[in-house]
């Protein structure tokens, strides 16, 4: 069992930044590939970023390549996503989640565990 929780949301507007945490607890983090994702209202829940279990294999969805950048530190149980030059289509719930090893890392089928969600707000 792994616990997730997500922080940094909150409301900022169009070109500015922030930082999501995911801090995890429960069954060894550092052995999960690690994957966030949003949900906008009316939307289904989309791949927004994923990062193997060490850190060196990233995954991007074209919507925020280039603008975002996700990373782990195992040492903390933590992952992140930095999110820059930010647009009111990013405005979504975010949440964070760890994949079953040896699958599709954009699917989120392919994800075992998920956090309870963190609310961004993009202001125009």
């Amino acid at each position: 069992q792994v616990q997730l929780v997500e922080s940094g949301g909150g409301l900022v507007q169009a070109g500015g930044s922030l930082r999501l945490s995911c801090a995890a607890s429960g069954r060894t983090f550092s052995s999960y590939s690690m994957g966030w994702f949003r949900q906008a209202p009316g939307k289904e829940r989309e791949f927004v970023a994923a990062l193997s279990w060490n850190g060196a294999r990233t995954y991007y969805a074209d919507p925020v390549k280039g603008r975002s950048t996700i990373s782990r530190d195992n040492a903390k149980n933590t992952l992140y996503l930095q999110m820059n030059s930010l647009k009111p289509e990013d405005t979504a719930v975010y949440y964070c989640a760890t994949a079953r090893p040896g699958e599709n890392l954009y699917a989120p089928s392919t994800y075992e565990y998920w956090g309870q969600g963190t609310q961004v707000t993009v202001s125009s």
